[in-house]
């Protein structure tokens, strides 16, 4: 337990930024049986019903988690309400909350994974935790209800949310178009064999004092001898943890994200 919550602390991460109008996002619950996924939804400008969208879903990191429906849209919620993205790639933009008591990924049982290691067995190989499956039955939701593209839907998130894009592209390989993991770690050996074909692009901060930078360097060269034709690495040499506005700066992020679909 002492490791866990040690753990635990290492992957909270708070992130300070000015003052932003979250608005476009609409509150909004999700439950099945006895569960309860609350998140936000932002929809395409002169959105058409009659239309079915891309979707994103966008994992926050740890130190967001919670029941307020709001504080995990600083993790990466400024970055989609922008003119240019929102008028050149029309999508819908989820953005849940994972509470307090649980994590984007069911963690092994004591001892718990070793972040200073490049490949840990254990990683990645138990069932979802109740926050993720409760988001890939949100997506299944939208998709059946036609108001997503099923076959273009799209995962990403931030340390935390990281590990929970890497675990749910690893037990459902053939559901995402394409996903962009930042900052997060997953099995080494075991995610080629289950994701290669899953075009990803991996962000890390050189500099990361939270999640150790080694299981993604392992990760992109595992990916890149596994044959994997759509694996992209982008390593930020004076990067820490909170790399967020350099990843969404990228000039080529979305081209390359909406070039994909199943």
């Amino acid at each position: 337990m002492k490791n866990f919550i040690s753990l635990i602390t290492l992957l909270i991460c708070i992130h300070f930024s000015h003052a932003q109008d979250f608005s476009a996002y609409k509150k909004a619950v999700f439950v099945r049986g006895k569960n309860t996924l609350l998140y936000r939804i932002m929809y395409p400008v002169d959105y058409n019903v009659k239309k079915s969208y891309p979707l994103i879903v966008f994992l926050h990191g740890a130190g967001l988690r919670g029941n307020d429906n709001e504080r995990h849209l600083t993790d990466g919620g400024r970055f989609f309400l922008t003119d240019s993205i929102r008028n050149k790639y029309p999508a819908i933009v989820i953005f849940p909350q994972c509470p307090s008591d649980s994590m984007w990924f069911k963690h092994p049982p004591s001892p718990p994974f070793d972040t200073t290691v490049a490949v840990n067995h254990k990683m990645n190989t138990l069932a979802l935790s109740t926050p993720e499956r409760l988001v890939k039955l949100l997506m299944d939701s939208l998709a059946a209800h036609k108001i997503a593209d099923k076959k273009r839907i799209y995962l990403g998130g931030t340390s935390l949310g990281g590990f929970g894009t890497y675990d749910l592209t690893m037990h459902y390989p053939d559901y995402f178009a394409a996903v962009f993991p930042i900052c997060g770690q997953a099995n080494v050996a075991l995610y080629p064999k289950r994701a290669k074909n899953v075009p990803v692009w991996i962000f890390h901060g050189a500099m990361d004092d939270v999640i150790n930078i080694w299981p993604d360097r392992a990760m992109i060269k595992a990916l890149q001898q596994s044959g994997a034709k759509h694996a992209r690495y982008t390593e930020y040499p004076e990067g820490k943890h909170n790399i967020d506005a350099n990843v969404f700066a990228e000039p080529d992020l979305f081209p390359w994200l909406f070039s994909f679909r199943k």
